[in-house]
């Protein structure tokens, strides 16, 4: 068999949080690459590996990257999460404390731009093409590179569903299956004991993944961040929904960052702010809980109805990717390197409209993508609004926000 000559080295890391369908992507970008002549490098943790790498042929790197094989990439194909590993890391906001050590003596400032450093590192390795996986925070530093004139092509990734120019981002249908099996897990208990069933799930500026397993007929009701709803009118209804049920129970979705009259902010699990100046949301759902619990008499006759409170978090980003998540990362990674063999860069693989296709990567800092909702939320029912499914996408309700 002859040898096929190299045409280069490609790039590949995944950033932010971990999803199902990480690894496939990965798998597909590698056996297409190599399959093409390229020679591909897995760079780990995200942006932090890229960035801690010494320029030094002498240097041990292995902490920072590693060469893929069809052989590596088959065996992690198949599974979640990442095995490339990932990292919330900004290296165009560094603090001080977080610089790599063989660079804690050429910066000094208290938070420090690495991009330069970052460029200079994928030239060492001989990185000629970039494809970051990840979501807006991920793929902003992707941009980034792009406009100081390196080669990226992006791929959306996110439980949310919220990069904005896409209808899909790998992750998002793992998420939305889990939250529909383990709402159905708890409807036994919360149908046993009569209770109302408060789930906290996934989504912080964006409600996808709330709207979607309630339209599916998990739950009765779903409050997301796009509209700010009046908790004892959500009380009202889930008192209600819970004495229509033959089993007495209701159940209602919340999205991480939803808020209801009165609250001045999302509530905060913590402080402390990622590199990209996010903090950590958590604890909606209890407090949601709570006031559901104490408002209950009002609308049951004077007594109170008792309330489940659960947060599903890492339970729908771990574990196999869904079929969706497994065919999706797969297209994605061979539309990347369609366009790498068309000599094209700058883009972000997209679905749109039920079709594959490809938009410009600056549409993830310059859009963003949300809950329509005059057009899907009903704001007096607190759950999806439809009024036909003619030419509708494939997920209703997340369009990619861009005309």
């Amino acid at each position: 068999m002859a040898t096929i000559k190299k045409k280069g080295t490609i790039g590949i890391l995944t950033g932010g949080g971990d999803v199902p369908g990480l690894n496939p992507a990965i798998r597909a970008v590698t056996i297409r690459a190599v399959r093409e002549g390229y020679e591909v490098i897995g760079l780990r943790r995200g942006w932090a590996g890229i960035m801690e790498v010494r320029r030094d042929k002498d240097a041990d790197n292995s902490e920072c990257y590693t060469v893929l094989t069809e052989n590596i990439v088959n065996k992690a194909g198949r599974t979640g999460g990442t095995f490339l590993h990932t990292s919330r890391t900004n290296p165009g906001k560094v603090k001080k404390e977080d610089l790599p050590p063989h660079l804690s003596e050429k910066y000094s400032e208290k938070v420090n731009d690495l991009t330069g450093e970052v460029i200079k590192n994928l030239e060492f390795l001989g990185i000629e093409y970039l494809i970051p996986i990840g979501g807006d925070d991920t793929l902003s530093f992707g941009v980034r590179l792009y406009k100081e004139g390196f080669k990226v092509i992006a791929i959306p990734k996110t439980m949310d569903n919220d990069v904005a120019g896409t209808d899909y981002c790998i992750g998002f249908s793992t998420c939305v299956t889990r939250t529909i099996q383990m709402t159905n897990t708890l409807r036994t208990s919360a149908g046993s004991h009569e209770r109302i069933l408060v789930m906290e799930v996934f989504g912080r500026y964006s409600g996808f993944t709330a709207m979607l397993p309630t339209m599916a007929g998990s739950a009765n009701r779903c409050v997301i961040p796009e509209h700010k709803f009046d908790i004892e009118h959500l009380t009202e209804l889930l008192v209600e929904d819970r004495y229509k049920n033959p089993s007495k129970y209701s159940v209602v979705l919340v999205s991480e960052g939803a808020t209801f009259k009165g609250m001045d902010k999302m509530v905060i699990k913590s402080e402390i702010k990622d590199a990209f100046g996010h903090v950590k949301l958590g604890g909606i759902g209890s407090l949601v809980s709570e006031e559901i619990k104490l408002l209950s008499p009002k609308f049951n006759n004077g007594k109170e109805v008792n309330v489940i409170s659960q947060s599903l978090g890492y339970l729908v980003r771990g574990g196999d990717p869904d079929a969706i998540d497994s065919i999706v990362p797969m297209a994605y990674g061979n539309l990347a390197l369609d366009l790498i063999l068309k000599g094209i860069h700058g883009r972000l693989v997209v679905l749109r409209n039920g079709r594959y296709d490809n938009a410009t990567i600056d549409v993830v800092t310059t859009s963003s993508k949300f809950v329509d909702v005059k057009k899907h939320y009903n704001t007096e029912r607190l759950r999806p609004h439809f009024k036909s499914f003619e030419f509708q996408p494939l997920f209703i309700m997340t369009g990619s926000g861009i005309n």
